[in-house]
């Protein structure tokens, strides 16, 4: 009885056995190698240095920004200090460089200052380009949304008729520093005296700051020192409105003619009353996407596709010109044809 016992054990495990082995589950196969995905298009880390922040003219370009990185997938961040401050945008030039950002993008308080920290970005790989400052050397390239010298005389011309060719006037900028700004100025007083030879210009390149309260303080001054002051060009967003409200005040609208750089939304009241007779500007965000898509050429190695006639798909920026004014270098310096001029007549065509 026990071997009976015994035998009916050992077939029972031999039985177990076999029905695990059954229903155990078989190994997987291999899968089949899926299809390599294609390459996902390279995005990169752009940041875009400007003069200062808080201000229409940049929140403007911030607008453009942010609509190009959604577009293209590329981070594209603006970075400025709240006042306009060479060393500060220095201090941020050489934050951005130890975070190992892809590109800089550059609006200079001062050109000069910020050479030797812009040296140092591209000596670690980093692609530079320049905005309003055609004179930076330590760039990749620079991109102006026109010829400055031209850009001036077309508001001197404004002001010259609104003048009747005749009378004193005086002239603002941001800085002394700010090269574009200077170059507006020159180009307007140029024209002045090739033109208007009977028009007096009593003080120029006056600085603002970019600071719309400084330029009404200044203008309040001049027309206390010169009486007889019938006309007024200003160079940055925040001169014409500053001087505007200054002319507003003193009662003198019709009688002291202003023009300048500025954007509809800064100035629109002004124009409407009559204090402004006219500004003239560009897109902001227009001008922070172009160099935003120069970067990303210079990074994809298509520098060579950056030259006279390149497209950039922006209006303003359909034919980019070399800098004429360039005798060495020329091709790193290019320009649109981005300009406007508006009045209270067609100011409502523009929302910023």
């Amino acid at each position: 009885m026990k071997k009976i016992v015994v035998f009916m054990l050992a077939v029972l495990m031999v039985a177990s056995v076999f029905m695990f082995a059954a229903c155990a589950p078989k190994p997987t196969e291999p899968a089949a190698s899926a299809a390599p995905a294609s390459p996902a298009a390279k995005t990169y880390e752009l940041a875009t240095v400007v003069k200062l922040i808080g201000i229409g003219w940049f929140d403007r370009m911030n607008e453009g920004l942010q609509k190009y990185a959604k577009e293209s997938g590329n981070k594209s961040t603006m970075y400025g200090p709240p006042k306009a401050d060479a060393a500060l945008q220095v201090q941020m030039i050489q934050d951005l460089i130890s975070k190992k950002v892809n590109a800089i993008c550059i609006v200079p308080f001062s050109p000069e200052a910020v050479e030797p920290v812009l040296k140092q970005a591209m000596e670690k790989g980093i692609v530079v380009i320049g905005h309003e400052a055609d004179n930076l050397v330590n760039v990749d390239f620079d991109i102006e949304a026109f010829d400055n010298f031209a850009y001036g005389a077309e508001l001197m011309k404004i002001l010259g008729e609104k003048m009747g060719g005749k009378g004193n006037y005086a002239t603002t900028v941001g800085a002394l520093t700010a090269k574009s700004q200077n170059q507006w100025e020159e180009g307007g007083v140029a024209y002045q005296e090739k033109n208007f030879a009977d028009m007096k210009l009593v003080e120029r390149k006056i600085e603002t700051y970019d600071e719309q309260k400084k330029a009404e303080e200044i203008m309040t001054e001049l027309l206390k020192k010169y009486p007889d002051l019938t006309g007024f060009q200003g160079a940055t967003s925040q001169d014409a409105p500053g001087a505007a409200a200054a002319v507003e005040k003193a009662g003198l609208i019709g009688k002291v003619h202003v023009v300048g750089t500025s954007l509809v939304s800064i100035a629109g009241k002004y124009l409407e009353s009559g204090a402004l007779d006219a500004i003239a500007f560009w897109d902001p965000a227009d001008a922070g996407v172009a160099m935003n898509k120069l970067a990303v050429m210079c990074l994809n190695g298509e520098k060579d596709k950056i030259k006279e006639g390149l497209d950039l798909g922006i209006k303003g920026y359909n034919s980019l010109k070399y800098n004429p004014d360039k005798t060495e270098n020329q091709s790193k310096y290019l320009y649109g044809a981005a300009w406007v001029i508006v009045n209270k007549d067609n100011m409502k065509d523009y929302n910023f």
